[in-house]
């Protein structure tokens, strides 16, 4: 159902949940840090695989080196309720470019929990959640053509799909719309976007692009005003103020 062929997604049987396999970069159990779930207890499944390359990705290791292990559906949903939480975070790299995507969706929100999917809203797939984390990926965020030609082409080609994001807001119980951004000549391409997507000002979430407390404060003295001036939220990221930049938060 996506708009395009993906050769880095793992290979999946479709023998039913105790077989299907994803390629799982990291399970972890921590408080969400950006967007309308901020402070949720959470237990987070990050895939791994990523069909863009944003040059500032701070989980390199679901995208541009992606590894991890595979785990069946069924191990996923155990774990998620041996956390001990009722919110479910699918998150990657992309996690709609798995093909058993869907499969552990509908396994989770049939166990029970309410489910967050974070993608940067490129694959059109039948996903349930509760809430639709999505996270447009602005112009920005394209590698150096030099250093990365294949990837600066295949990034700025798939990177904005609005049918495919409409798409997958009309099918979702809930949504939100994230932005990272780096300068405030990013923001009017933030107001085109969330024009062109028809949504309320109200979903619409602006995080400062930085991965150290530092970083964030600099960009807050100017963002939060432009944001906050436009009718936007103004979103840290919490889980760096809390935990650093590192893995399993």
């Amino acid at each position: 159902m996506g708009k395009f062929q993906f050769s880095h997604a793992p290979a999946e049987s479709t023998r039913g949940p105790g077989h299907v396999q994803l390629l799982v970069s990291e399970t972890f159990f921590s408080r969400q840090g950006e967007g309308r779930l901020t402070g949720t207890e959470s237990f987070f499944i990050r895939t791994s695989g990523c069909n863009l390359r944003c040059w500032f990705c701070d989980t390199p290791y679901a995208s541009w080196d992606p590894s991890g292990d595979r785990q069946t559906i069924e191990s996923l949903v155990d774990a998620a309720r041996q956390s001990g939480a009722e919110h479910v975070v699918l998150t990657g790299g992309e996690p709609l470019l798995p093909a058993a995507a869907t499969e552990l969706s509908h396994s989770l929100m049939e166990a029970g929990f309410h489910l967050t999917i974070e993608t940067a809203g490129t694959i059109d797939k039948p996903i349930p959640c509760d809430l639709l984390s999505l996270s447009p990926k602005l112009a920005d965020s394209t590698p150096d053509p030099q250093q990365h030609p294949r990837w600066s082409q295949l990034h700025e080609q798939r990177r904005m799909p609005l049918d495919t994001m409409r798409n997958l807001i009309d099918a979702a119980i809930g949504f939100q719309l994230k932005f990272v951004v780096g300068d405030e000549a990013q923001f009017d391409e933030v107001q085109d976007v969330s024009r062109a997507l028809d949504v309320d000002n109200d979903d619409v979430f602006i995080m400062p692009q930085g991965v150290t407390n530092a970083q964030m404060d600099a960009a807050e003295r100017w963002l939060r005003p432009l944001a906050e001036s436009a009718g936007y939220r103004y979103c840290d990221r919490m889980q760096i103020r809390w935990f650093g930049n590192r893995r399993g938060t």
